[in-house]
């Protein structure tokens, strides 16, 4: 029975062995046989799969749209125009996140803005806009 122990693709992929459980407790990678000594061991493909997985978080996709793009790739169906479909949904998400960033940044700045440096902190802006009695605008 041949395979790679988790320390090694731990090792290997750049990740820890706690990673590589959570993957797969949420079937990112396939379970791994087990040896005499019960120890997991992965067949080496195991560390190109984690390596696709921590470069597509990198890009902002979770670990569901990373199993979307795995089955896609394996799929018979599947097209390139599939995967550009998954990357511009991505896209998408991205600039509404931006927007909402840029948003909270804009809010924050104005409360900022508005705090004076001395004055009491029972009078803080900042507070009352986070306060029941203010609202954030």
């Amino acid at each position: 029975m041949m395979g790679l122990t988790i320390g090694k693709v731990a090792e290997h992929a750049g990740v820890n062995v706690d990673t590589l459980r959570y993957y797969e407790r949420q079937a990112v990678i396939g379970k791994p046989v087990r040896n005499g000594s019960n120890y997991r061991l992965y067949p080496e493909d195991t560390i190109r799969r984690v390596r696709f997985v921590k470069r597509a978080q990198e890009l902002g996709f979770s670990l569901t749209e990373i199993k979307e793009l795995l089955e896609l790739r394996v799929s018979k169906n599947a097209s390139c125009a599939n995967v550009r479909d998954q990357a511009l949904a991505k896209v998408d998400s991205l600039n509404e996140k931006i927007r909402s960033l840029q948003s909270m940044r804009r809010v924050l700045v104005k409360l900022a803005n508005e705090c004076s440096d001395d004055g009491p902190v029972g009078d803080c802006p900042i507070l009352d806009a986070l306060d029941e009695k203010g609202r954030v605008r």
